[in-house]
């Protein structure tokens, strides 16, 4: 095929041979099969901001660092600069995140290189050789379904303890291989300490997870994962392999007799006090 304009550079400086196909078009980039030496690897191209419908929306780049702090000013301003320096770091992200992701042990695609705004990884495939297909295009029964929903549970705890929630987990940003689900499509991932919204979208993910599995194994429905994730991270005790079983228990508080009796009594008194300035009101009197 003819080789996209995003490409050329890749070609020229040698890290491309050729450009065989188009395999993907998401909502963020396009993905090529591309020939580099003996192998085939994947050319992810980053679509221009205003091509893109997902955002870059401040939940997910809060807490992100930046280079220097003449880069933070631009981008808080949105100059021209700035909005360049913003879309070099959503994309940067992604390759920062599959490097600590892979070295977590996380199920992702390797990355090769990143030039020229396009990141240079590996070509996931099937047993049959031919590129992995996405979770939500394979057939799943209730046993497939109950192993892949528990291993991607398992690789959303690798991450948490690796610093990191995708953002944007689905059955749509999941590959099956020939050896299960690998978890792709990272420019999105944020920092699980430094962004305040994390635990509600590493809940969100989780769940995304749930609904779908949950088509093929309806009890998965009554889960809460996300939930008992997120608690024992907090609490310092979640690990990779943290065992579990998707429940939290709720956490019954004694109440304190002698604190309700107080509170019932000061509503009480503030109530009788209240009567008693309406009464004077009423009668002509003045109220202290």
């Amino acid at each position: 095929m003819k080789t996209p304009s995003r490409l050329l550079p890749l070609v020229t400086d040698g890290l491309v041979d050729a450009v065989l196909r188009q395999l993907m078009s998401g909502k963020e980039a396009m993905v090529y099969v591309v020939q580099c030496g003996d192998e085939l690897r994947c050319a992810k191209v980053y679509k221009e901001a205003n091509q893109r419908s997902f955002r870059q929306a401040v939940d997910y780049t809060e807490g992100r660092k930046t280079r220097n702090s003449r880069q933070a000013r631009a981008m808080a301003k949105g100059s021209r600069y700035g909005r360049q320096e913003q879309e070099s770091a959503w994309q940067s992200a992604e390759v920062d995140a599959l490097y600590r992701l892979a070295a977590a042990g996380v199920r992702v695609p390797t990355p090769y290189n990143f030039h020229a705004g396009v990141l240079l990884m590996e070509l996931l495939t099937d047993a049959a050789g031919e590129p992995a297909p996405r979770l939500n295009d394979v057939l799943l029964s209730e046993a497939l379904a109950r192993q892949f929903h528990a291993i991607l549970i398992r690789q959303v705890v690798r991450m948490l303890c690796a610093g990191i929630v995708h953002g944007d987990l689905s059955e749509y940003n999941v590959l099956v291989d020939s050896e299960g689900p690998v978890i792709i499509d990272l420019p999105q991932a944020m920092d699980a300490a430094a962004n305040n919204n994390a635990r509600r979208i590493l809940e969100r993910d989780v769940d995304n997870l749930k609904a779908y599995f949950g088509q093929f194994a309806p009890d998965l429905l009554s889960s809460n994962y996300g939930r008992e994730i997120w608690l024992r991270y907090e609490a310092g005790t979640l690990h990779p392999e943290s065992v579990l079983d998707g429940h939290v228990p709720l956490v019954e508080k004694t109440a304190d007799l002698d604190e309700v009796m107080q509170v019932i009594d000061a509503a009480s008194d503030e109530e009788a006090a209240r009567k008693a300035r309406q009464e004077a009101v009423r009668l002509g009197g003045r109220t202290v």
